[in-house]
């Protein structure tokens, strides 16, 4: 780990370690932060970068020759699509181990929590509508805010987890670049209520895996979040599917697919550090431009043609 906006006493200092280090190690740079990629890049120019891209819609471009990898498919789609030609892989984010250890599954009914919210990321709707409504009916709402020191005993203790991030990263302008809640939730055996904006419709699915909040009536909502906390085991994800999902997320199976993204990146880097032979994206001004005056071209064909036609006869 290393730092770059301040000095700490456990991790060097980014500035530090580049006076020291020649451009030719054979260090792998992996940079994340969206907001500071592309500072982060010219400062490690010439050497080789990975970007690890947790969310979409930073505004920034990344020079040809940087390998991608994205942690959601919501994420490689957006940038398969920007930098068709930058090298792309996915690696989704792993489910820290202790939700597989000690998350629980079994008995729904006794739990002390009606309903989890975190405040984080929550949007207005939940905590001034639903959460107030919610508690008028009897329920026991909880609604964390802070450090918890057991987070896997909170989300064990709960019957219904709420996650509807949907409006909070329509206001921060970037994207949801994986969504772990609602996934440690279902590892915990909670009923999940959600919206399935961008990466949580990666592994979560309507009315299967999770049921969507905000599901066009406020009332309707709040009918199924009462069913759900009478009872939830009506209510809980097939638990098949929810161990396909906690597989594909377990740090055993992320391993194997970290292994083979560094084994291509071995192979590749030497390709990719020669900046004369990469592989340039079109302008989509450029590529905007020309299939009007191929449009256009088409046109004064059958201009031509017709003048011609006409002329014979």
């Amino acid at each position: 780990m290393v730092t770059y906006r301040e000095r700490q006493e456990n991790h060097p200092y980014l500035d530090d370690l580049l006076e020291i280090m020649p451009k030719d190690d054979d260090s792998l740079w992996l940079v994340s932060w969206g907001f500071d990629v592309p500072q982060l890049l010219r400062k490690l120019h010439r050497r080789s970068v990975l970007y690890q891209a947790h969310s979409s819609g930073y505004r920034f471009d990344l020079p040809p020759g940087i390998p991608i990898v994205a942690v959601s498919r919501n994420t490689l789609g957006y940038w398969a699509d920007k930098t068709p030609r930058n090298p792309v892989f996915l690696v989704p984010n792993a489910l820290e181990p202790q939700w597989l250890e000690r998350g629980d599954r079994s008995n729904l009914r006794e739990r002390p929590i009606d309903v989890l919210v975190q405040l984080r990321k929550s949007s207005p709707y939940v905590l001034n509508k639903l959460v107030p409504a919610l508690q008028a009916n009897g329920f026991r709402v909880e609604v964390q805010h802070g450090w918890v020191d057991d987070l896997v005993g909170l989300f064990n203790s709960s019957k219904v987890y709420i996650y509807d991030s949907a409006e909070y990263w329509k206001g921060v302008g970037v994207s949801e670049g994986f969504g772990l809640p609602p996934i440690e939730a279902l590892a915990s055996g909670c009923v999940v209520f959600t919206s399935f904006n961008h990466a949580l419709a990666d592994l979560l699915t309507p009315d299967q895996t999770a049921y969507q909040i905000g599901c066009g009536s406020f009332a309707y909502d709040l009918h199924r979040i009462k069913l759900a906390i009478r009872s939830p085991q009506d209510w809980r994800a097939p638990e098949a599917q929810v161990d396909e999902i906690i597989t594909l997320v377990s740090e055993e199976s992320l391993r194997s697919r970290w292994a083979s993204l560094l084994h291509n990146l071995e192979i590749g880097f030497p390709f990719w550090e020669n900046s004369n032979e990469l592989l340039i994206s079109s302008s989509g001004i450029i590529l905007k431009i020309s299939r009007r005056l191929n449009k256009l071209k088409s046109k004064m064909r059958l201009l031509v043609n017709s003048l011609g036609f006409r002329r014979s006869v």
